[in-house]
């Protein structure tokens, strides 16, 4: 397993437009269910009173986890394309 990889409740943000769901990149969610064995995730979006507004399925390049630490000397960067 790598640092990179998607973890239940890791918070993420959106890498992709998704006019569809009125979510656009940079939006900020919370990873509530990991689904086809990890190789996707629903992702809920919750407004500043915890009320969710969106909620869907997204696969690993359409998020990046956030880190609220220092990364570790031995982490490397991993680049998303769309």
């Amino acid at each position: 397993m790598t640092k990179n990889t998607v973890k239940l409740l890791d918070i993420v943000a959106l890498t992709v437009d998704l006019p569809e769901y009125n979510l656009y990149r940079g939006q900020v969610g919370t990873v509530v269910e990991l689904l086809a064995g990890g190789a996707a995730f629903e992702v809920e979006f919750s407004d500043r009173n915890g009320r969710t507004y969106e909620s869907v399925g997204l696969r690993p390049e359409q998020i990046m986890v956030l880190h609220f630490e220092p990364a570790s000397p031995d982490s490397v960067p991993k680049m998303v394309t769309a």
